[in-house]
């Protein structure tokens, strides 16, 4: 199985960004979006194309590690609100909207073939401009999710075809390990309520970028 071809996204996007990544200054932009949306791709071809102006802090670094899940009996949800260090995720999002002159902040990352969350994995200099982070909950208002929102200079809704999205998500479970059968399965129980939960904060975006299939 391979991975789809990378998407084309209107210029204005790749402008707006640009705006936002004023040396001398440090923004941070979140990339909203249901399981599957493409916000990753759009989050690094974003960075990419900054060149050096921009950094990928993932939300996703903040999954609860698998024993954790497994002690809190959530192993079967992974990917809802309450398997994520929210708290943790907003803490690290204070400090680098207020970078130490002289110090690196270090994010950690999600690795997709162990489904782990890996420590210490993303240096971020103090000097770098714009942070761009992305997640599912980036809008979501409830419990210590509400402290994310106000950390962001702004946020970005990323949606497509909902039946697009979750043939791109069943795809992507089967190509990091997982049986075409589970895959489905996952995604209907798990994934698609948690989309349903993540449209809901789709109002409270500054912009929605809409993908072509």
């Amino acid at each position: 199985m391979h991975a789809p071809p990378p998407p084309s996204y209107p210029p204005h996007v790749l402008y707006r960004a640009r705006a936002l990544a004023v040396p001398g200054r440090r923004l941070v932009l979140g990339i909203a979006g249901a399981p599957g949306a493409g916000k990753s791709t759009l989050a690094a071809h974003l960075v990419d194309a900054l060149d050096g102006l921009a950094v990928l802090v993932p939300m996703d670094g903040f999954h609860l590690a698998k024993a954790e899940l497994e002690r809190l009996g959530r192993a079967g949800r992974k990917g809802a609100p309450d398997t994520f260090d929210a708290a943790g995720y907003a803490a690290l999002l204070a400090r680098l909207r207020a970078p130490a002159p002289d110090g690196t902040v270090y994010a950690p990352a999600f690795d997709r073939v162990l489904e782990e969350p890996v420590a210490g994995s993303i240096p971020v200099a103090p000097d770098v401009p714009l942070i761009v982070t992305e997640g599912n909950y980036l809008l979501h208002d409830e419990g210590p999710w509400a402290q994310v929102r106000p950390l962001l200079d702004e946020v970005w809704y990323l949606e497509i075809d909902d039946a697009v999205r979750v043939r791109r998500l069943v795809d992507r479970h089967v190509r990091f390990g997982k049986q075409r059968q589970y895959a489905e399965r996952w995604v209907h129980d798990s994934d698609e309520p948690n989309a349903r939960l993540v449209a809901r904060g789709r109002n409270r975006a500054d912009f929605v970028v809409t993908q072509s299939p």
